[in-house]
């Protein structure tokens, strides 16, 4: 199998620098930091059963492969050849890079979380240019989560090509990588990730999310480096 190993390059603050074997990160808070948004039971079994799996599986996966054991999660990500022929090995990496962004996209209720972002940053500029208002962009975003069919992600990411925000939706281990998008902000739809806290009122955990998890901070620094600049010159 030949992999190409030139893959779009990951300007988020979130990337992994390394190959395999893959390790399970430390989350960037306590178990109980987003109570009462996301419950302390919930934390711990999605990061310490849900995430940690996906690791195991994904490093069982590459120990035994020569041609695969050296490629980062981007690069495996972005391999079409591997999404076609080793769709194990992709919906594994994918939930690993998936997972990982996910936690650093949110932050403690008491430290910031949700609401909106800086109204003089860069991010909220590229909002109202792209998307009108944050009214519409947080519309917007609510939809692709509650629309997930089954098991996904909601995202907000940066079209290079496009020169502008855009949100989409994913199904199972899917993510904006394989369309040359690039991830700025991220909300798992999973059931797992709030079936204990919301039963069945996805709505409500989504709607909990924006209004007091979200890290704006993080996502700022993600449109920044996505676009390589710390101004708004494209605006």
């Amino acid at each position: 199998m030949t992999i190409l190993r030139s893959a779009i390059p990951i300007l988020v603050a979130f990337a992994s620098a390394s190959a395999s074997p893959f390790e399970l990160p430390e989350l960037p808070y306590r178990y109980d930091a987003l109570q009462p948004i996301i419950g302390e039971k919930t934390l711990i079994t999605h990061h310490t059963k849900h995430h940690a799996k996906y690791v195991n599986t994904a490093n069982t996966i590459l120990s035994g492969d020569d041609a695969t054991s050296t490629l980062t999660l981007e690069q495996i990500i972005q391999s079409k050849e591997i999404r076609e022929n080793n769709p194990t090995l992709f919906n594994n990496a994918a939930q690993i890079w998936n997972h990982s962004f996910y936690w650093k996209c949110m932050t403690p209720p008491n430290e910031g979380g949700g609401g909106k972002p800086d109204e003089k940053g860069l991010l909220s500029n590229l909002i109202l240019r792209d998307f009108g208002s944050f009214d519409n962009f947080r519309a917007d975003i609510e939809s692709a989560a509650l629309t997930a069919f089954g098991s996904g992600w909601a995202w907000l990411g940066y079209d290079k090509e496009m020169g502008k925000l855009v949100v989409s939706k994913t199904i199972g281990a899917g993510n904006p990588l394989t369309e040359g998008i690039t991830p700025i902000l991220t909300i798992d739809v999973w059931e797992h990730a709030y079936y204990l806290d919301y039963q069945e009122k996805r709505n409500a955990y989504v709607a909990a999310f924006f209004d007091s998890l979200v890290n704006w901070d993080f996502v700022e620094e993600n449109l920044k480096l996505a676009i390589k600049t710390n101004n708004a010159d494209e605006l």
